[in-house]
Parts: C-alpha cells; structure tokens; sequence
C-alpha cells in the first residue's frame, strides 16, 4: 500500500509542468519592431494626412495656400518660429492675406503635440532642397 501511494505521489508531482517551460517546437516570436520615423517623414504623413494641408499648399506651387517652398524660404529669411504660428500665437508672415483662412485650420494644428508641430516644420523646411 506504502508503494502504491508513493507511485501515485510521484507521478502526482512528475504531471505538474511549470508555467514558465517553453512549448514543443519552435517558439514564436515575441518581440516587437519599433519603426522610427524621420521628421520629414512623419511631417509628410501629417502634412497629407491628419492636418489634411495638402488641401490648401502643394510642395512647389500656390494652391490656395502659398507653396511649401516659400513658407520654407521666407522663414528661414525672416529667422521666424514656424511652430508658434501653427499654434496660433504667430503672426501671419507669408501671405497675411490669407490668414483668414488659415485660422480655420488652427483647430487642427492647436491639437498637435510639439513633436507632430516640430515634424510638420522639418517637412516644410525639407522642400527648400
């Protein structure tokens, strides 16, 4: 009898697997890839996508905005603060005669975070190459 419940002890204990055993065969992958965009990458896809202001500038021509070339020229010139503008605390530099309708899209750009405002700057000063 001492035999038995030894036998059914053992083998009690040896069916117990521990949690942190690997599975049969070839373990999956876990880990994750963190793709880390350029500013001028992430400035474009905001740029054509979130702040949706491919619909009012195009990179080398007036649309109804002015082109990303001189908004890049005419800060770099002037030394202004791009960023400030998009938050809307800046005065209008590039055409004030169309400040009227940019200030409908500060909505937009007063929701950015500095990092997606400072992308959106990279992306524009990226289109005086």
């Amino acid at each position: 009898m001492k035999k038995v419940i030894l036998l059914l002890a053992v083998l009690i204990f040896a069916s117990c697997k521990k949690e942190s055993q690997e599975p049969f065969g070839k373990p999956e992958a876990t880990t994750e890839t963190t793709v880390v965009k350029s500013p001028e990458v992430l400035g474009k896809e905001i740029f054509e996508n979130k702040g949706n202001c491919i619909a009012c500038h195009l990179p080398d021509k007036k649309l109804i905005g002015p082109s990303l070339h001189d908004i890049a020229k005419i800060y770099k010139d002037k030394n202004a603060d791009m960023v400030t503008f998009l938050k809307g605390d800046g005065e209008p530099l590039v055409d004030p005669s169309q400040f009227e309708v940019m200030k409908t899209n500060f909505a937009i750009t007063e929701e950015m975070s500095d990092e997606e405002l400072q992308a959106l700057e990279a992306y524009i000063y990226s289109n005086l190459k």
